[in-house]
């Protein structure tokens, strides 16, 4: 007869992945999964089997969770190019800018490398880009385009906040998404 788990998954893979995003994928062991989550080193080897079987759930749970808070963004905001902007600076709040400009680098390096996590950001990217799009334009086509245009424009808009600094995240993140709508939309 096996035990009921004391811990359900999904909690135990959010509780690691903070711990992964505070030192790096590659400084994941089972002692400081354990010491984060609070299962024994055997119970994770047991769940997981290896170190990196216990990465890839905790980034595949990651994944799970991103999806449902672009979901729920894409049903809350509006249907135009402001509510694109407000989608993107959702998934990407303030609060945590700094750590996703720096150690969110580290784990996504593991989302490039491993097939079966690209394919999960292939996937979230397309989506994404049709959600942005339906907010661009009436045309799929050049719905998808912008879409994709967009979240470029974001991901490198986080990407030059984090060398800059010259003024809070949020508002230099918004501030190149509204000049980007602004000449392309």
């Amino acid at each position: 007869m096996t035990r009921n788990k004391t811990i359900p998954d999904d909690q135990v893979l959010d509780t690691i992945f903070e711990t992964v995003l505070e030192t790096g994928p590659s400084n994941l062991t089972f002692a400081r999964a354990s010491k984060a989550c609070g299962l024994s080193p055997a119970t994770l080897v047991q769940r997981y089997g290896t170190r990196d079987a216990l990465l890839v759930a905790t980034l595949l749970r990651a994944w799970d969770r991103l999806d449902a808070e672009t979901h729920a963004a894409d049903q809350e905001e509006a249907l135009d190019p402001n509510g694109a902007i407000e989608i993107l600076l959702r998934l990407m709040p303030p609060e945590t800018a700094d750590r996703d400009s720096t150690n969110g680098l580290l784990v996504l390096h593991e989302d490039i490398c491993n097939p079966q996590l690209r394919a999960r950001g292939a996937a979230w990217g397309h989506h994404l880009a049709a959600i942005l799009g339906r907010r661009l334009s009436d045309h799929p086509e050049e719905g998808k385009k912008l879409g994709w245009q967009m979240a470029s424009i974001w991901q490198g808009a986080h990407i030059w906040w984090a060398f800059t600094r010259e003024q809070p995240a949020d508002q230099s993140i918004r501030a190149t998404l509204e000049e980007w709508v602004a000449r392309n939309i």
